[in-house]
C-alpha cells in the first residue's frame, strides 16, 4: 500500500473513532469521574460496603473507558505522523510498520464500536451463563464440556473474572450442565448473542465403529441481578434442599451437606449451587441465580406483551445458531450472521470475538428494521 492509501484508511478510522466519541461522550464521563472521586475520598465511604463497592467499581469502569478512548485517539494521531514521515523519507520499512499498526488500530476501533451498540437495558450487566447437553448422548455431554471450556477460556483471554456456581457431570464423559458468571461490564451484552442451540458434527470418539455423530448443546445467558431490580422472593415461595457436593464420577468434593438446591414453587424453576464451602454461601449464590432467571422471565413476558400489542411476531433468532464441523471438513459457522472460520481448535480455545462482534452487529440490524 502507498502512503496515500494508508492515510485514506486512517482517515476512515478517524471518522469511526469520532462517531464513537460522540456516542460515549468522554467529556461527560470526566465530569462524572470527578464527582465519583469526591465520593471515594469521603472518610465514611466504607461505612456502607455495598455502596462503596458500587462507587469504586463505576469509577474504575468509567476511567478505563476514558483512558481507552484517549489511547486510541493518541494512536490515530501518532500513526498519521508516522505515515507522513515514511512518505517524506521514502522509507519502505517505516511504511510497512505503519501498515501493521493501522491493521491493529482498526481491530481495536472496531471492537470499541461494537461496545457502543450495546445499549439494551441490561447489556452493561455481568452475565450468568448456563451450558447444557441436549440431543446426542455422551457426545452431547462432551460437547457441552467443550463449550464450557470455550467460554471460560474466552473470559481468561480478556482477563474477565469468572465463577462457576454449579456443574452436573455426566456419567461417562462431559457434563449435563454448568452455570457460571462472567464479571465484567457489558458481559451480558456481549454473551447474550451466544444464546441458543449449538451443533457439533464430528467422528465420535465414543463410537467404536468411528461413525460421524451430530450432537447438540444449549446455551442460556441472563443478566446478573442488582439491588435495584427488586426481585422479591418470599420464603414461602421456595423449597430449599441440601445435598453433598460431588465431582466427576461421584468423587466427593465436600464431606458435609453444603450444596443447595432451590425450587421456586410458583414457576417450577430449579437452581443449585455447590461451588462454595458453606451451605449459607451456596444458598446466597443460588438465590442470585434464581433472581436472574426470574428477572429474565419478567423481561421476556414484557417483551412478548409488547410484540402482541404491535401485532408483530418479533425478531426470532431461531433455536439453532451455530455449527461446529470437525468432519469431513473443518469449519465453525454462525447461522444468523454467516460469520465463519476454518479453525475450530482456535474457537474451542476461546477465540470467539469475531462471532460475538458479528452477533452484536446483526442484532442491532434486526432491531433497526
Amino acid at each position: 500500500m502507498t502512503a496515500a492509501d494508508l492515510l485514506a484508511d486512517l482517515a476512515a478510522l478517524d471518522r469511526t473513532l469520532g462517531s464513537i466519541e460522540a456516542v460515549l461522550d468522554p467529556a461527560a464521563k470526566r465530569v462524572e469521574i470527578a464527582e465519583l472521586q469526591e465520593q471515594v475520598s469521603a472518610p465514611d465511604l466504607w461505612d456502607d460496603q455495598e455502596n462503596a463497592q458500587r462507587v469504586t467499581s463505576k469509577l474504575s469502569r468509567l476511567q478505563a473507558e476514558v483512558d481507552r478512548l484517549a489511547a486510541l485517539r493518541g494512536r490515530v494521531d501518532d500513526l498519521e505522523v508516522l505515515i507522513q514521515l515514511a512518505e517524506e523519507e521514502h522509507d519502505a520499512s517505516t511504511l510497512a510498520e505503519a501498515q501493521r499498526d493501522l491493521k491493529g488500530l482498526g481491530g481495536d476501533i472496531d471492537a470499541l464500536e461494537v461496545r457502543t451498540l450495546l445499549s439494551g437495558e441490561y447489556d452493561i450487566r455481568d452475565a450468568l451463563v448456563t451450558v447444557r447437553s441436549e440431543a446426542g448422548g455422551v457426545d452431547a455431554a462432551d460437547f457441552a464440556a467443550m463449550l464450557l471450556r470455550m467460554y471460560l477460556r474466552w473470559a481468561e483471554r480478556h482477563g474477565y473474572a469468572t465463577e462457576v456456581y454449579d456443574t452436573s457431570y455426566a456419567e461417562e464423559a462431559g457434563i449435563k450442565s454448568a452455570t457460571f458468571t462472567v464479571r465484567e461490564p457489558f458481559a451480558y451484552g456481549m454473551l447474550s448473542v451466544e444464546q441458543g442451540t449449538h451443533r457439533l458434527v464430528r467422528i465420535s470418539p465414543f463410537d467404536n465403529q468411528g461413525r460421524r455423530q451430530t450432537s447438540f448443546a444449549g446455551v442460556d445467558v441472563l443478566p446478573v441481578t442488582e439491588e435495584t431490580d427488586h426481585i422479591d422472593i418470599p420464603e414461602a415461595d421456595i423449597r430449599v434442599d441440601v445435598f453433598r457436593s460431588s465431582g466427576p464420577g461421584g468423587q466427593s468434593v465436600n464431606t458435609t451437606d453444603s450444596a443447595v438446591r432451590i425450587t421456586h414453587l410458583p414457576t417450577g424453576l430449579v437452581v443449585s449451587c455447590q461451588n462454595e464451602k458453606s451451605q449459607l454461601q451456596n444458598k446466597a449464590a443460588a438465590l442470585r441465580v434464581l433472581q436472574s432467571r426470574l428477572l429474565e422471565r419478567a423481561r421476556a413476558e414484557k417483551e412478548a406483551e409488547m410484540r402482541e400489542l404491535k401485532g408483530d411476531a418479533g425478531n426470532s433468532w431461531g433455536s439453532q445458531m451455530r455449527s461446529y464441523v470437525l468432519h469431513p471438513y473443518q469449519m465453525v459457522k454462525d447461522l444468523r450472521t454467516e460469520h465463519e472460520v476454518g479453525n475450530p481448535d482456535a474457537v474451542f480455545d476461546g477465540d470467539i470475538d469475531g462471532f460475538i462482534d458479528a452477533g452484536v452487529r446483526w442484532r442491532r440490524q434486526q432491531g433497526d428494521r
